[in-house]
């Protein structure tokens, strides 16, 4: 009769404590995905400086003004990351430009187990962060907030200033008077507005804009 044979027992793994993760400084590793989130205002700017160089699994890109959280790609982002993953943006003001919507996005995500990370801030947000943390969080938005407010205020006095010397004229009309006549004739083919704005190298807003100037 045959000896039953030796069952060798691994033994259990040493219990590992997790590392802290910090709540400022250099990039943390985490399990899931790692996410970039890329605004640039317009089609003319370069995105590609952003985040430059850093590992990424995918990257949302929009193509838009800051001023609100009704962006596609920032809202597929937000819909996309899952608990564990990692969101890089180059820095605040490209998540947003406004501190209520940067402070209410940053907590959406950490709330859902999700890490968000300023990389020219160097700040990294998990949701346990200390206070001073959220501290600069307030304190550098607030920041960049102030400086557009007082930078749109001097373009506001400029304009005030220039139209006392009868110096500003406005802005310049993106079509002349051929191509307002060709937006005319294809509003009343009934070509869509969004086929007009594409065809003539505006946006569907001005399409309207000089219909209602009619």
């Amino acid at each position: 009769m045959s000896k039953p044979s030796k069952v060798t027992q691994r033994p259990p793994a040493p219990s590992v404590a997790p590392a802290p993760v910090a709540a400022s400084g250099a990039l943390t590793a985490t399990k899931g995905h790692r996410v970039g989130y890329v605004r640039v205002s317009s089609v003319d700017q370069n995105e590609a400086r952003q985040l430059d160089g850093l590992e990424l699994d995918q990257t949302f890109t929009d193509k838009a003004s800051g001023k609100d959280t009704e962006r596609p790609q920032l809202q597929a982002m937000l819909t996309h990351v899952r608990a564990g993953d990692h969101v890089l943006v180059h820095s605040m003001d490209r998540l947003s430009r406004s501190l209520s919507d940067l402070q209410a996005v940053v907590q959406s995500l950490t709330a859902r187990g999700v890490t968000v990370e300023f990389v020219k801030e160097r700040l990294t947000f998990t949701g346990q962060d200390d206070a001073m943390a959220t501290l600069m969080l307030q304190l550098l938005g607030a920041v960049g907030q102030f400086e557009r407010s007082l930078i749109r205020e001097r373009q506001r006095e400029g304009i005030a200033i220039a139209k006392t010397k009868g110096a500003y004229k406005g802005r310049k009309p993106s079509l002349d008077a051929t191509q307002t006549k060709t937006l005319k004739e294809l509003v009343a083919q009934g070509t869509p507005k969004v086929d007009i704005a594409k065809t003539l190298g505006i946006s569907r807003a001005s399409v309207y804009a000089y219909l209602a100037a009619e």
